[in-house]
């Protein structure tokens, strides 16, 4: 597997994972610290849901795991599900956050969650393409008993 793709999958295992963990085991402090730093992105957007907030959280463990998986195994196949699951999940939650961008306090914070959720996406688009890109390894065959009994043929 290309050195990208492994570090794209390494990004979507740590992002899944940390973010993942954050929301689905301590909601109440996402809601009102995520990203950090002084920033709050998710409380100026609605009133605290703790079963919303799990369920994203149990969400992005699950695309978390899959592409830690996928990087640990080197499974082609697992990788672009990786990858296109990213981009089912990423560009409408990116496209959500454009049309409500207004709700966050500063234009610092606009710009900046803007930028994180559009190099999220470009980068779930970018893992998609070049796991399309690679070939995909054959299941192996049933070892023959019969040394003269001819391998059998793939369509």
């Amino acid at each position: 597997m290309r050195l990208a793709v492994k570090a794209l999958l390494g990004w979507f295992a740590l992002f899944g994972l940390g973010i993942g963990l954050w929301q689905a085991a301590f909601p109440a402090s996402f809601h009102a610290d995520f990203p950090g730093w002084g920033h709050s992105w998710v409380s100026p957007d609605g009133p605290y849901n703790e079963h919303l907030l799990r369920d994203v959280g149990l969400g992005n463990l699950a695309v978390g795991t899959v592409a830690l998986v996928a990087l640990l195994t080197g499974v082609v196949w697992v990788a672009r599900a990786v990858g296109l699951a990213v981009v089912v999940q990423d560009l409408p939650h990116q496209l959500y956050h454009q049309v409500h961008v207004s709700v966050l306090p500063t234009t610092t914070d606009q710009v900046l969650q803007s930028a994180s959720l559009a190099a999220t996406s470009l980068a779930a688009v970018a893992l998609l393409v070049l796991t399309l890109r690679l070939p995909a390894a054959v299941a192996p065959t049933a070892p023959r008993t019969d040394p003269r009994t001819p391998a059998p043929t793939r369509p």
